[in-house]
């Protein structure tokens, strides 16, 4: 269920409780004798209030008490000999919210002005109390209080148990990242740092010699340099508390740098005013670029490859082409890239597309919106 409609079930559910202690006072009010008829539609019109007032208890419990507590006072001095029963609904909120020195203060308080109230029309001491007496029993009003105090507990408790379940929750999230973090550390470290390191020996080897250096080897020794970055970046991620800023749209210009120095032509372009962007799509802008590009220098065989960033007020939208060897006669079968990057998208509620053009290469855009992230 969701709060809105829970939230729309708990006002319908007040106001039919307040509708219904409303009513039930009015029926009281007309079968008992009046000892104040002049004052009679007062009476009447102070024993709906006090009904009606309760459909707020849950949003403005003390005020409600207030109110309740004075249309009491109100329809004993009119002359109506009826239980303040809407109030003892008023103090079993308050004390449910947590206002329990509000309540007891209010009750002295209205134990007191009671009798005083009854006076008003009786001009008796005796049946002024004893009337007073009858409209607000002290067990009854104790039995409200407690009722509260007892539901107030168990919700606190309630909530603290999950606090707890959560925390749990979380410290054992850590360690599992903590864990995946140090398997990644020992099995995949130091087999890339192997890669990179003679990668690298080749390349200055070769460049020594006065040889020209294979275009495979230096995608080689780009790819290790790449996977070390990565490596360590998602190294990082795992073993993130949370306050370290993540990878986003100031660092796509690195993206089309380093697609540069492995021989890429290619340029960025940002258009639009850029608004406030949530974090999670700035890391699906940043990861849609990476692989975009990446894809490019691995597979496309492309000179070029152009990216465009355009910010909306809404939306993102991000294009990525190339001038590579796809065609739409002999599409690429897509990768675990590209699904990673369809389900990224589908998480933000974008929408993706990633395919061959007609006059030949390869293009992938993406618009991200900007509210659903939020």
């Amino acid at each position: 269920m969701s709060p809105g409609r829970s939230g729309v079930r708990a006002d319908v559910r007040d106001w039919a409780i307040a509708v219904c202690v409303a009513a039930t006072l009015l029926v009281t009010g007309l079968s008992v004798e009046r000892s104040a008829a002049a004052h009679e539609a007062l009476g009447h019109a102070l024993l709906a209030a006090g009904g009606l007032a309760l459909a707020a208890r849950r949003r403005a419990p003390v005020p409600v008490l207030a109110v309740t507590g004075l249309c009491a006072v109100g329809h004993q001095a009119a002359g109506f000999d009826v239980p303040a029963v809407a109030y003892l609904f008023a103090v079993y909120a308050a004390v449910r919210e947590g206002h329990r020195v509000v309540a007891v203060v209010a009750s002295f308080a209205l134990l007191a002005a009671l009798p005083l109230a009854a006076l008003v029309s009786l001009h008796d001491w005796g049946e002024a109390f004893a009337r007073a007496r009858g409209a607000l029993e002290v067990a009854w009003l104790i039995a409200a209080g407690a009722a509260g105090e007892a539901l107030w507990q168990a919700e606190r408790r309630a909530d603290e148990a999950e606090r707890t379940r959560e925390e749990t929750a979380r410290r054992r999230a850590d360690e599992e990242r903590l864990h995946i973090a140090r398997e990644l550390h020992d099995s995949l470290t130091h087999q890339i740092s192997i890669i990179k390191v003679q990668s690298e020996v080749a390349v200055h080897v070769a460049r020594k010699r006065g040889e020209q250096v294979p275009e495979a080897l230096l995608a080689i020794r780009e790819a290790g340099r790449e996977a070390t970055r990565e490596l360590r970046a998602t190294l990082e991620a795992l073993r993130d508390d949370g306050t370290t800023p993540p990878r986003g749209l100031e660092h796509v210009q690195e993206l089309v740098e380093r697609a540069r120095a492995i021989g890429l032509d290619a340029t960025l372009t940002v258009a639009g005013q850029r608004h406030d962007v949530p974090a999670a799509v700035e890391r699906t802008v940043y990861r849609i670029v990476q692989e975009s590009l990446t894809n490019v220098a691995r597979h496309a065989a492309a000179t070029t490859a152009s990216v465009r960033i355009d910010h909306g007020p809404d939306a993102i939208a991000i294009r990525v082409d190339d001038d590579g060897r796809a065609t739409p006669d002999a599409a690429p079968v897509p990768g675990v890239g590209l699904l990673g990057m369809r389900e990224r998208v589908t998480a933000l509620g974008g929408r993706l597309r990633a395919e061959p053009r007609g006059g030949g290469g390869f293009t992938v855009r993406a618009e991200l919106p900007l509210d659903r992230a939020s």
